[in-house]
C-alpha cells in the first residue's frame, strides 16, 4: 500500500471520528475551558502510554522543533476552546458547517508556505464544497439545543477554523517527528495553557459528564490525533482539505440521530454538494469544461 493511500485512509478515519466529537461535548455539560482542559489532561495520558510503547520518548528533537510543536498546541487548544463555545451558540450542524472553512484555508497556507500548485480544477472543486457550506449555514434550522447569538458562533467558527489550519501548517513543519510525540507535546502545552482557567476544583458528579471527558481525551485526542497528524505528514494540504469535508457530513447525522437536531432539504442538499466536491478533488475528476489547467502558486 503506498503513502498517499496510506494517509488517506487514515485521514477518512480520522474526520469519521472527530464527526462524533460534538455530541460529547454537549453530554459532558462542562463549559468550554473546561471540557478542553480535561480533553488535553486524557489526551496526554493517552498518548504518553503511545509514546511510551512505541519507544517515541528515544527520538531527539530540536528546542527549535520543540517551540514550534508548543506553537502549534496553543492554536490547537485555543482552535478547541473557540470551537466548544460555538456550539453553545450555533449548534453542532451549523458550527460544523462554517467551521469548516478550514480547507480553503489550508490550501492557501500550502501555496503560500510550502509552494503547491493551485490549479484551476481544484479551484473550482473547493469552490463548490464552499457552496455547500455556505448553503447550510444560511439555511438556520430551529435549534434543539444551543440557546446562544448565530452572529457569535459564526465569528468564533471561522476563528477557531483558522487557528486549526495554523496548528495543521505547524505540524507540516514537523515532519519526521512521530506524530504521537508532536500531540502529546501539543495538549500538553494546552492543558498547562489551560489549566488556571478551567473550573477543576468542581468536578463533575454526573457519570455521563466523567465518561464524555475521557471519551474526549482518549478516542478523540490520543487515538484520532496520532492518526490525524500520521496522515497530515503524507499528504498534500489540498487532498487534506477535500477529505477534511468528511467530517461535517458525520456530524450532522449524530447531531440529528442524537440530539434530535433536524436536517432541512437545503441542509441535505448542502451536504451532498460538499461530499460530491470532496470525492471530485480525492479522485482527481476532471471538469468537462476545462481542457487546460492552469496552475496557481506563490513564486
Amino acid at each position: 500500500m503506498s503513502e498517499r493511500t496510506t494517509g488517506i485512509l487514515e485521514m477518512t478515519f480520522a474526520m469519521t471520528l472527530i464527526g462524533t466529537l460534538g455530541i460529547f461535548v454537549v453530554f459532558s455539560g462542562e463549559s468550554p475551558v473546561t471540557v478542553a482542559f480535561w480533553r488535553c489532561l486524557f489526551g496526554a495520558i493517552g498518548l504518553a502510554l503511545i509514546c511510551s510503547l512505541k519507544g517515541a520518548f528515544a527520538f531527539k528533537i530540536s528546542p527549535k522543533q520543540f517551540l514550534l510543536a508548543v506553537l502549534g498546541g496553543i492554536a490547537l487548544t485555543t482552535n478547541w476552546v473557540m470551537l466548544f463555545y460555538a456550539i453553545g451558540h450555533a449548534s453542532i450542524s451549523l458550527t460544523t458547517a462554517i467551521y469548516n472553512t478550514q480547507p480553503f484555508m489550508l490550501v492557501c497556507f500550502g501555496v503560500l508556505f510550502f509552494g503547491e500548485h493551485l490549479t484551476l480544477r481544484k479551484l473550482c472543486w473547493l469552490g463548490l464544497a464552499f457552496c455547500g457550506v455556505v448553503v447550510i449555514a444560511q439555511s438556520k434550522p430551529e435549534l434543539a439545543y444551543a440557546n446562544g447569538n448565530f452572529a457569535v458562533g459564526v465569528a468564533l467558527s471561522i476563528g477557531a477554523a483558522f487557528l486549526w489550519a495554523v496548528a495543521v501548517v505547524v505540524t507540516k513543519k514537523l515532519s519526521g517527528i512521530p506524530s504521537h510525540l508532536i500531540a502529546l507535546i501539543q495538549v500538553s502545552a494546552g492543558a498547562i495553557l489551560l489549566a488556571p482557567f478551567a473550573s477543576v476544583s468542581d468536578l463533575p458528579s454526573q457519570s455521563t459528564a466523567w465518561a464524555s471527558l475521557l471519551t474526549l481525551g482518549f478516542v478523540h485526542t490520543a487515538m484520532m490525533y496520532t492518526i490525524l497528524y500520521s496522515a497530515v505528514q503524507k499528504l498534500p494540504t489540498d487532498l487534506q482539505g477535500a477529505l477534511t469535508f468528511l467530517y461535517p457530513s458525520v456530524a450532522y447525522v449524530t447531531d440529528y440521530l442524537v440530539l434530535g437536531q433536524k436536517l432541512g432539504t437545503v441542509q441535505i442538499l448542502g451536504v451532498a454538494v460538499i461530499m460530491l466536491a470532496a470525492a471530485g478533488m480525492t479522485l482527481g475528476w476532471r471538469l468537462p469544461f476545462f481542457r487546460k489547467e492552469k496552475s496557481y502558486h506563490q513564486a
